[in-house]
């Protein structure tokens, strides 16, 4: 190839022209394309250079390094043109008016459940109680079985428990949260002082008063000296701490096989005796399972759902406004609200 100053003056002025008329970055790129690339005549007059005369190729070199800065430099001022065109386009576009009222989103809260739930935690907590948890899965035997609850025992039917399956598996979603205070005897020596919220089990239909899925909390004590006057004396200031300084509480004889003796705890309030919950003294057959010293140590527990309890303080009702997630029920307590 031969070299033509002509042919060179042409492609810088071609080059020239296609990057004025570019209109954006892309049409811009595809002028850079042809007229910097490798096949462009810019790139063609550089690679004749080398078959050119010696004598030559200095002359001739000044001219095709001064066209392609000339066509790069204005390649580059167009660059940045067609940039700063296209960035106040943006901001034109997706400006934001910062004096529009701003949309505000309701803000979450605590489920009134969880409220009561933590209030109950806090209040054992200052009486020295520690909160203790476990697995919603559970073992049957520290669902039933650890707690005397015998084989043939009407709760361990289908009809009242969720078996997992294979049912060899032995494994049930509790249906108390008793296995928690089996799982704390068995681990930690006494003296226990312990408070056991959560999630339990059924096989319920869900109606005004009843849920497959309810709530309830527990406690257990296990020290010297511990009588039913202790468990007494609890359930009076648990009563008037959640219901009111002036609530009383009775107990009235039941059976349950995870106490002796066992008791149903009523409270008075607004005027009736409502039924709370279950109490007694532990079963020295439940604290002999866990490895306790029953001639020294004796202790209480009792349960109670939190359903209830929620309902009864505030006037609910309806089970199901407290399960069904909507947000109108937990306004009513003054959260969730916007």
């Amino acid at each position: 190839m031969t070299l033509n100053v002509a042919d060179v003056t042409e492609g810088v002025k071609s080059a020239l022209a296609a990057i004025a008329g570019a209109k954006d970055l892309a049409e811009l790129k595809i002028v850079k394309s042809e007229h910097l690339g490798d096949k462009s005549a810019l790139s063609k007059a550089s690679q004749a250079l080398g078959k050119i005369a010696p004598e030559e190729k200095a002359q001739f070199g000044k001219i095709v390094g001064a066209a392609k800065v000339e066509v790069t430099a204005a390649f580059d001022a167009k660059s940045l043109e067609l940039e700063i065109a296209r960035d106040e386009k943006i901001l034109s576009e997706e400006r934001v008016d910062v004096s529009l009222p701003a949309t505000k989103l309701p803000k979450g809260g605590l489920h009134p459940l969880t409220i009561l739930t933590n209030e109950i935690s806090d209040l054992f907590i200052g009486l020295g109680y520690r909160v203790a948890e476990g697995p919603e899965l559970e073992a049957e035997w520290l669902n039933f079985d650890a707690l005397n609850i015998p084989a043939d025992h009407p709760a361990r039917t289908m009809q009242d428990t969720f078996y997992i399956e294979p049912l060899d598996s032995k494994l049930v979603l509790r249906t108390h949260t008793s296995p928690v205070q089996i799982r704390t005897m068995l681990e930690n020596k006494p003296p226990i002082y312990v408070i056991c919220p959560g999630r339990t089990y059924r096989a319920d239909e869900l109606d005004a008063t009843h849920t497959p899925v309810f709530s309830q909390v527990e406690g257990l004590v296990i020290d010297r000296g511990i009588t039913m006057a202790d468990l007494k004396g609890t359930l009076d200031y648990f009563a008037q701490k959640i219901f009111g300084p002036d609530v009383k509480t009775r107990l009235r004889p039941s059976f349950f096989p995870f106490t002796e003796p066992s008791a149903e705890v009523d409270f008075f309030f607004n005027g009736r005796w409502i039924e709370w919950g279950g109490c007694g003294m532990v079963n020295p057959k439940v604290l002999e399972v866990c490895g306790i010293d029953t001639s020294e140590f004796s202790g209480f527990a009792f349960g109670m759902g939190l359903e209830r309890t929620l309902m009864v303080r505030h006037g609910i009702t309806d089970m199901h406004d407290i399960v069904e997630g909507d947000v109108r029920f937990t306004r009513s307590f003054g959260l969730g609200g916007r």
